[in-house]
């Protein structure tokens, strides 16, 4: 199967340029001015933008939590992803107390195993460091493609290690090529002001929020730069949310460290207001909790300075229902809202149009650094001969509003019910296929590939 798109405005990372992109079965054969190649199939992108596949490296599917699962398993989230422009996502293991990170993974497969639409792969969430895991490093790493090891500073009673199990991990880790994801937030601290709020009877979604205050971020962000720095193992922040986090990050800089940062795309548009709406808040409780308006400037600031190097999703949806076990507690609201569909098209529509980032910029943190922190560079997250043909045809100008009536995610309401947009994913294609078309899916469950990424090597 071959394909030509035609006379769209090429934008990669690092380059702006209007040329034909000529794919054979899979991959890229070559980019340039007016090629002459026959195809099976030709596109007119003419006065489209033209980019790679969207790169969502945080995303739940199918996920066990709080006594239920998030509401988009693989078929459903993979499917919205493509629709909205991300043609690979980065789902999370979750290893159970007690078990190994292999029983962990064939649970996870289990899920997933051809039923994907998209490509994925996953991060390792390590819960229970011990000598028996410590063994499975290796392994995961050399054998799986799993490179990446997700840590949790908080959610205490589940999910959160000690500092001893992190450094044993980070040593780990980074002998074997591997990098560390954390969940930044002080554990302690946060479950002392639940209990705190709940027994003064304050209830309400706002109590989330307050229940998670900047300064819980900011001192796990600096801790985690502390021991990355100790172990010299990669370090990389998820869903970074606020000034004080970030300056952790800016901190670590003057001792020449790099530390990865990721923000979320809620977190650049939506602020701390919304727990205000009584419980419809509950659509917003997301763990850290939205911030507030400065720490959105921050953000943007972080992106156009370098300190932040990819927007994200932190997807993980749950329908109304199921926000509904914390009607009366707000410590049980299943934690998280759905995006994944909508990243590309609200970051096109609030950076580049609004004129906060650049073209460039746009796709060096939604395709292509995910693609290079994670080992998937140059098959993923660029437009050149050789890579994987993900592609994005994508009308700039297009206006349209967000809305549950439209999206294709698996939950009964839209975190942006309204939302004016401009900018429209047209066309999406996925190893040389065409995936989306004319608001159409074109490919079936199963065609989602898992991909093994190489080992990091903490620089891009």
């Amino acid at each position: 199967m071959s394909l030509l798109i035609k006379n769209g405005r090429v934008i990669t990372a690092d380059a702006d340029f209007t040329a034909d992109i000529f794919v054979v079965d899979e991959t890229i054969q070559a980019i340039g001015k007016n090629l002459g190649m026959q195809a099976d199939r030709e596109i007119d992108a003419t006065g489209k933008l033209v980019f790679p596949g969207g790169i969502d490296p945080h995303v739940h599917l199918d996920m066990p939590f709080m006594g239920t699962f998030s509401s988009d398993n693989y078929e459903t989230g993979t499917r919205a992803a493509l629709f909205g422009g991300t043609t690979m996502v980065i789902d999370f293991i979750l290893q159970k107390q007690g078990n190994s990170l292999q029983s962990a993974l064939d649970e996870w497969r289990s899920r997933s195993d051809n039923n994907c639409v998209g490509d994925y792969s996953f991060h390792m969430a390590v819960t229970d460091f011990n000598d028996n895991t410590r063994t499975e490093i290796k392994k995961m790493i050399e054998q799986e493609g799993i490179t990446s090891f997700k840590t949790f500073m908080a959610y205490k009673g589940a999910l959160m290690i000690d500092d001893r199990q992190m450094i044993g991990l980070m040593e780990e880790v980074k002998q074997y090529g591997g990098l560390i994801n954390v969940h930044a937030t002080n554990g302690d601290m946060i479950d002392y002001l639940v209990a705190k709020h709940r027994a003064e009877k304050k209830l309400s979604p706002l109590y989330h929020y307050l229940s998670q205050p900047e300064i819980t971020e900011a001192e796990a962000s600096e801790r985690f730069a502390d021991m990355t720095y100790y172990t010299g193992c990669p370090g990389y922040i998820v869903h970074l949310t606020c000034e004080g986090a970030l300056n952790a990050v800016r901190n670590a800089t003057r001792r020449n460290q790099k530390v990865f940062v990721e923000t979320c795309i809620q977190y650049l548009i939506l602020d701390a207001t919304l727990y205000e709406k009584d419980f419809e808040g509950a659509k917003w409780v997301m763990s850290p909790p939205l911030r507030q308006p400065k720490d959105q400037a921050t953000l943007w600031a972080g992106i156009n300075q370098g300190l932040v190097q990819v927007v994200a999703t932190d997807h993980c949806p749950f329908k109304w229902e199921q926000k509904l076990m914390g009607k009366d507690d707000f410590s049980k609201i299943p934690n998280g809202h759905p995006a994944i569909e909508n990243r590309m098209e609200l970051l096109y529509s609030e950076g580049v149009h609004k004129g906060k980032i650049s073209l460039n910029k746009y796709v060096e943190v939604a395709c292509t650094n995910p693609a290079k922190i994670f080992g998937m560079f140059p098959r993923k997250g660029t437009l050149a001969p050789g890579s994987d043909a993900d592609i994005v045809i994508f009308d700039p100008n297009e206006s349209h509003a967000l809305s549950v009536n439209s999206h294709h995610m698996n939950v009964d309401y839209s975190a942006y019910e309204g939302w004016p947009i401009t900018g429209k994913v047209k066309t999406v294609i996925l190893r040389g296929q065409v995936a989306i078309d004319n608001g159409k899916c074109l490919v079936e469950k199963g065609y989602g590939k898992f991909i093994k990424r190489n080992k990091v090597e903490g620089k891009i």
